[in-house]
């Protein structure tokens, strides 16, 4: 019976996926195998040593103590391109409300009503300070082609706009359904030199946090509409604040509000709805639970933020899975234990994924623990898995 703690509400799609006979799911399980989480903070989380692997249902991983589980053999999935649909839509309306005040627009009509003005006086002579520019004609620049990014600019040349998008590590997957129309780059300074409009898009991590600063937006140009759907960490506030107080950006719409933004001139901030849908809530429970599954019934990986993808059909009638440091030599000492013990391997697949490796041994037999406990004690091994079929 696998034990899976759920640190958040997760939705009933998704914990189908979990079979009841083997699988005991709650928000009180101790010793937990496996978590599934969505925005709740792991940052401080007590590892049990049974605890195997975590599913984020979403795609950002911040809340995770990723460096600490991969120290600790544990595999973090995410949940990628399960909410791109909605976090496009939002996108596209973010990029509206950059450019047609909207927002102030509605606040201001509710004030003339408090104040006792009869609305339909004073509309079109108040009109002419809420006026926006269209996007059709403009140009955009996508910050991250991954699956949300791919579709916010695809969607964006049918918009009328010119787009740029930019990703230096733009996936095969991606680029096959990226638009033609859409100009790519590596360098943000194409982006930053070039768009009247900027969407983010990229993961937060050491290299892009602070990544729209002084510098990024000293090349941009002048007037310039930001968006930022990704993750808060990624703008510089203070020089983002003087930014839009010296019209240099002339709007910043983001999902992650703070007490700071909300005092700035020419700010639009959102609760966080980028994928609070029905729909992406439970497509990324669906995959999130499918994941952590095929994780501990077969020692697949999918969809990993520290470990490689490595999915190996059965060959044998035992598996061992192992997740060790990514050094020269692991493999010989791997199967020297078995070799050693008159195991025979009939399948092997090794992938690596920077300091750390994933290896899959399937067996033509069945072994003991201390075949088990040789492997687990070789230098560098982190974590060791023995599945029977």
């Amino acid at each position: 019976m696998f034990r899976i703690k759920t640190l958040n509400k997760i939705s009933p799609a998704g914990l189908s996926q979990l079979d009841k006979a083997r699988y005991a799911v709650s928000d009180s399980e101790e010793n937990e195998d496996g978590v599934l989480v969505r925005s709740a903070d792991m940052q401080d989380y007590v590892f049990p040593e049974t605890l195997r692997a975590i599913a984020r249902a979403g795609a950002g991983t911040n809340n995770i103590p990723v460096d600490r589980c991969s120290q600790a053999g544990i595999v973090v999935f995410n949940t990628p391109g399960a909410n791109a649909n909605a976090v496009k839509e939002l996108a596209v309306c973010a990029l509206l409300l950059a450019s047609r005040r909207v927002v102030d627009g509605s606040r201001w009509i509710h004030d003339q009503v408090l104040s006792g003005v009869n609305v339909e006086d004073v509309v079109e002579k108040g009109k002419s300070q809420f006026t926006g520019p269209e996007l059709q004609g403009k140009t955009l620049g996508v910050m991250g082609l991954g699956a949300i990014g791919v579709q916010v600019a695809n969607i964006a040349t049918k918009l009328g706009m010119t787009v740029y998008g930019y990703d230096p590590y733009l996936s095969v997957n991606a680029a096959l359904n990226l638009s033609r129309m859409v100009h790519v780059t590596a360098e943000t300074e194409t982006i930053y030199k070039n768009c009247d409009y900027i969407t983010i898009h990229v993961p937060q991590n050491k290299e892009t946090r602070g990544m729209i600063n002084e510098d990024a937006i000293h090349m941009m140009k002048g007037g310039v509409r930001i968006v930022n759907l990704a993750r808060g960490g990624l703008v510089n506030e203070d020089d983002l604040i003087e930014a839009l107080g010296s019209g240099k950006v002339a709007a910043y719409v983001t999902d992650f509000p703070t007490n700071k933004l909300a005092g700035a001139r020419n700010v639009t901030l959102i609760p966080h709805l980028g994928a609070s849908t029905p729909e992406s809530e439970e497509n990324c429970a669906v995959m999130a639970a499918q994941e952590l599954r095929d994780y501990l019934e077969n020692g697949d990986i999918r969809n990993s933020v520290n470990l490689p993808t490595l999915v190996q059909p059965w060959s044998g009638i035992a598996r061992l899975c192992v997740i060790h440091a990514n050094s020269p030599g692991m493999l010989a000492r791997i199967t020297a234990v078995l070799s050693a013990e008159g195991v025979n391997v009939e399948n092997l697949t090794n992938k690596s994924k920077g300091e750390y490796a994933y290896t899959v041994v399937d067996i033509g037999s069945r072994i003991g623990e201390k075949e088990v406990e040789g492997i687990r004690a070789i230098d560098g091994v982190l974590r060791v898995r023995y599945l029977t079929h």
